[in-house]
């Protein structure tokens, strides 16, 4: 615990905006020598399984943000038949239900789901007394997002906010860590009632996008998409569909707002890697 005190400690003094901003843009060059010396040092220094990806020449990249969200051949990922699937490749930082508006970040330290969403009360108060997980990406992991279950898209927020690192040792340490932090928060409804899936940004991380917006820009204001209307209104991804990207490293919130129609595999416990496409929830 002394080890992870430093480590938060660290992370209150860090420019971290700064420190974002410099990472984006070595992550876009294309000089080769350069682009190629990154990708290089971090397949070595994280020891990245280049035989998963699609194009496993790393010369082939235009710059190191392409190769981060590399994509993986079909058959690295086998899709569970049933059930919930994980919708990326990660650990199990925390899972379980949500009481009376309130998630467990990890022991001892709570958050609240209102500022978390950071959306209207009606909204929010459909998931408050649904079920979470929550998912951390580290480097080497496919950094790709799927859909747990089919569903259609209804809306889409940006929250602007800190950007701490989520690593283990600053989730035990830092209260109200993803509440904190810059996130997407994209609602979806589904057979089994309304999903969210929060993507929390962090330090380093270059971007945060989706599929049918791409990247989302930064802003110091909060930006809210509706896709309601008739323009949008037919935007549906099916089950182990890719949803969106992070461009490094992050966490993946998954929110159910009815736990009587899914529950969590009783086999799985925080700490447990899991892949995409391996089963996480039982639909009842």
């Amino acid at each position: 615990m002394p080890h992870d005190n430093l480590k938060a400690l660290i992370q209150y003094i860090l420019p971290k905006h700064a420190l974002t901003r410099l990472a984006g843009y070595l992550a876009n060059i294309k000089i080769p020598a350069i682009k190629n010396y990154l990708i290089r040092y971090f397949i070595n220094k994280y020891d990245v399984n280049m035989l998963e990806a699609r194009e496993e020449n790393l010369a082939n990249y235009a710059n190191f943000n392409e190769f981060f969200i590399r994509q993986l051949k079909p058959e690295c990922r086998p899709i569970a038949k049933n059930g919930i699937i994980s919708p990326v490749d990660g650990f199990i930082s925390e899972l379980g239900d949500i009481k009376a508006g309130t998630l467990l970040q990890a022991k001892g330290l709570d958050y609240s789901l209102h500022e978390l969403l950071a959306s209207n009360k009606d909204l929010n108060d459909k998931f408050n007394q649904g079920i979470f997980a929550t998912l951390y990406l580290s480097p080497k992991d496919y950094h790709r997002i799927h859909m747990p279950i089919s569903a259609k898209l209804t809306e889409m927020m940006y929250v602007p906010g800190n950007l701490f690192s989520v690593q283990p040792a600053t989730a035990r340490t830092i209260p109200k860590l993803f509440s904190r932090n810059e996130r997407l928060v994209v609602f979806f409804e589904t057979d089994i009632g309304p999903m969210a899936m929060v993507l929390v940004g962090a330090t380093i991380v270059g971007a945060i996008g989706t599929t049918w917006h791409k990247d989302v820009v930064r802003s110091q204001k909060p930006c809210h998409f509706n896709y309601n209307g008739p323009k949008d209104a037919n935007i549906f991804l099916q089950r182990a569909e890719e949803m969106g990207y992070f461009k490094l490293g992050s966490t993946v919130i998954l929110l159910f707002a009815d736990k009587s129609r899914v529950k969590w595999l009783e086999t799985l416990r925080p700490g447990d890697k899991i892949k995409l496409g391996e089963e996480l929830g039982v639909i009842n």
